[in-house]
């Protein structure tokens, strides 16, 4: 799970509501002092929002790029109904092209775990309303055998329990080493434990089921060319090995980001440094 340091958006940006043709979301939308030199789409992972790019708000406006992210239909303050059928992979991809129309396009679509794949299944869909495409450790095709055992005990407890319930049966199963003070301070966060309350439980359900049979799909994404592509891990991963995103990297012709310090969440452990090899990407279009 996303651990972002605070839910407090920085002065730059604004908790606002998101109209689109399928419906509202809920965004973080970051303007920086002068007229953008592009917009971006951030789409956060399983379990995650839109709070898992708020550290990155303040460098990317300051580098003058408008930032918008977004909690998905059924994550966190976005909502959703009980039907499976609204969390199919192509309706959320089909939300996306919503989200990017709405913006007035075209964008910079940056997709971390989850919202990777998701991000894909809508440039594969139509790719005109993107600028570039970044996979944030977002692997080719379904999770590590390790994540997938996970993911199933997860489904297995939404069916029969409250997500109150699982929220600590989660915390006492994922309790952090003596030694990792700053994973102890976080396991305590209310604000943390609310926006796990707010998910969908049938959210939850159905996209942790699309991690773990998530066909590959790079040859058909490295064929669409008029959308530059960017990979971006950290130097460790435990839902995709980084061996496995280098040579997604390679399949797509794909630029290449290996971000120091971090692991599965750059845009959270290592946000500077992360905004930074984004901006650098974006600039060259």
């Amino acid at each position: 799970m996303s651990r972002p340091p605070t839910f407090v958006p920085p002065s730059c940006a604004r908790s606002v509501r998101l109209p689109t043709s399928r419906g509202e979301f809920a965004v973080l939308d970051a303007r920086p002092a002068g007229t953008p030199r592009g917009t971006a789409l951030l789409l956060p992972g399983y379990t995650g929002s839109k709070e898992d790019f708020i550290a990155m708000l303040e460098p990317l406006t300051a580098a003058g790029y408008r930032a918008v992210a977004v909690d998905g239909r059924g994550q966190y303050e976005s909502g959703g109904p009980d039907d499976e059928g609204a969390y199919a992979q192509a309706a959320l991809a089909a939300d996306v092209l919503a989200q990017a129309a709405a913006l007035g396009g075209p964008v910079h679509l940056v997709g971390h775990s989850l919202g990777g794949q998701i991000a894909r299944a809508a440039v594969l869909l139509d790719a005109s309303p993107f600028v570039t495409f970044t996979l944030m450790s977002s692997g080719p095709a379904e999770v590590s055998p390790d994540q997938r055992q996970k993911v199933k005990l997860l489904a297995d407890a939404l069916a029969v329990m409250t997500m109150d319930d699982v929220w600590t049966a989660m915390q006492a199963f994922d309790a952090p080493a003596p030694e990792d003070s700053q994973r102890a301070a976080d396991s305590g966060r209310e604000d943390l434990r609310q926006r796990w309350l707010r998910h969908s439980p049938v959210q939850l359900r159905v996209t942790g089921r699309q991690l773990t049979v998530e066909p590959d799909r790079v040859d058909e994404l490295a064929a669409v060319r008029t959308v530059p592509k960017h990979v971006v891990s950290g130097e460790r991963d435990d839902t995709w090995p980084v061996s496995l995103l280098d040579e997604m990297a390679s399949r797509l012709g794909a630029a290449r980001t290996v971000v120091a310090g971090a692991e599965h969440s750059p845009n959270t452990d290592r946000p500077a440094e992360t905004s930074a090899a984004l901006t650098g990407f974006w600039d060259r279009y």
